[in-house]
């Protein structure tokens, strides 16, 4: 005899606490835990509401006086790149990213201590220890892995693998209609590669290779200059109202 339990989802909101977006805007989140049989849908379901996934949780803002964070997704059937876009892919073919297990490395910790160092010093995660990075990686309920991008070496023509130098990492799910992009980070000392734009391309790529729809790219925050990056990956979805919309940021 079978028991099926249906465990009604619990939501929390968290306290305001200082927008690091927009000056002068409070934030607060609402969040419920991804866990048990059902993760895998669960969190389908809440990335199509405009949760994002962090280790076992979904969350996603539920702010008073402001509601300026919009979930995007690039529609990459009909994504065009730029040639600023193309030049970034040639710029960087001696790179190869290869997907691994989302498990820990003392390498990619190293590298990921110097991004925030150089590029958010003033942030939340600048704290981050080794444990706190490892549960950040490791900790999901769903297909969840990692891509390393490496500098290519001698073999890499054939094996389509890299032991040469790492320079950047994306953290990276699988959800039922296209890759969600979680974190990445990357060597900030390499500027001229633009590898926070190659990591975006590299992954509207594998989506169009695996047939999937969409890549999704977190929030867009109107009138934050640190989320203007993702307007120029057109054509894209934002999560509006009334369901996802096609817009031209």
């Amino acid at each position: 005899m079978t028991h099926h339990s249906h465990q009604t989802q619990r939501f929390y909101l968290t306290p305001a606490t200082k927008c690091p977006y927009l000056p002068g805007q409070l934030e607060r989140k609402i969040f419920t835990d991804i866990v048990g049989e059902q993760a895998t849908e669960l969190n389908d379901l809440l990335a199509h509401s405009g949760f994002r996934r962090s280790q076992l949780i979904a969350y996603r803002p539920a702010c008073e006086t402001c509601s300026a964070c919009t979930s995007t997704r690039i529609v990459v059937d009909q994504f065009k790149p730029s040639s600023n876009m193309k030049r970034v892919r040639s710029h960087n073919q001696d790179l190869i990213g290869m997907v691994v297990p989302n498990k820990y490395t003392s390498e990619q910790y190293a590298l990921f201590k110097r991004y925030l160092e150089a590029r958010h010093r003033d942030g939340g995660m600048v704290e981050m220890s080794v444990l706190d990075y490892r549960s950040m990686i490791e900790e999901s309920t769903i297909e969840t892995f990692l891509i390393e991008y490496r500098i290519k070496d001698a073999d890499s023509a054939f094996t389509g693998r890299s032991s040469g130098e790492l320079v950047a990492v994306a953290l990276t799910d699988k959800l039922s209609d296209g890759f969600s992009m979680v974190y990445s980070f990357f060597d900030p000392d390499a500027n001229s590669r633009s590898l926070g734009t190659h990591i975006i391309l590299d992954h509207i790529e594998r989506s169009q290779k695996s047939g999937l729809p969409y890549l999704y790219l977190g929030y867009w925050v109107e009138g934050s200059r640190k989320m203007d990056y993702k307007r120029r990956y057109q054509p894209q979805e934002l999560l509006t109202q009334n369901g996802w919309e096609r817009v031209t940021l």
